[in-house]
């Protein structure tokens, strides 16, 4: 009989060999090191992100939503005419959300050693979206639409420039991004009610 010829391995085969499992983690390796610089807290020896480019990213975004948070505020006490009821609860509803963003950004910075930036002087200025104030209620909606399509891109941008190098800050990001997405839809379906036409009242025969 004659021997077998050996074959390599497709590796699109469902056949192929198994992948090894992952090594265990070196738990003495990081009880040592959990032990130093303690001062430090949350941030351990295997976080690699550039801490000070991560922190001043979160307060851009960190202003961003103030600004939001007090631009939603002021629509919602402006807002008047006959979708005005509606329109208004929603800007405090976003308002409040976007509060929320800002305080879970601001905890997130105290995490980072670093300092949540609340300074009023400079707020506009470091935040992406603007403070426009807005006349109607179609302007405010509009104007509320256009930040967060700003915030929407620029929580996109921050995700993707953090990589896998903060997996903790890239969730928040991407957490507060898909409520921003919401935010944004519901705008719009606003918008459109407000510019809906009203149907005549039938004819009286």
């Amino acid at each position: 009989m004659r021997p077998t010829a050996l074959t390599r391995t497709d590796p699109s085969s469902p056949h192929q060999r198994p992948e090894q499992p992952a090594a265990p983690p070196d738990v003495a390796g990081l009880r040592e090191r959990a032990r130093q610089h303690l001062e430090e807290g949350a941030v351990t020896a295997g976080y690699s992100a550039d801490r000070g480019r991560v922190v001043a990213l979160l307060n851009d975004a960190l202003a961003t939503e103030l600004v939001c948070v007090l631009r939603y505020r002021r629509h919602h006490f402006m807002a008047s005419g006959i979708h005005s009821h509606v329109t208004a609860a929603e800007f405090l509803a976003h308002s409040n959300e976007e509060q929320s963003h800002a305080d879970q950004l601001a905890r997130r910075i105290v995490q980072l050693g670093g300092e949540p930036d609340f300074c009023p002087d400079t707020l506009s200025r470091r935040s992406h979206a603007e403070y426009v104030e807005g006349v109607t209620l179609t302007e405010m909606i509009r104007e509320n639409l256009v930040a967060e399509r700003i915030a929407i891109d620029s929580y996109r941008q921050s995700i993707e420039s953090l990589g896998t190098d903060d997996p903790t800050t890239r969730r928040l990001l991407e957490s507060i991004l898909a409520v921003e997405e919401e935010h944004a839809d519901e705008l719009a379906d606003l918008l459109n009610q407000v510019h809906a036409p009203t149907r005549s009242r039938p004819e009286a025969t």
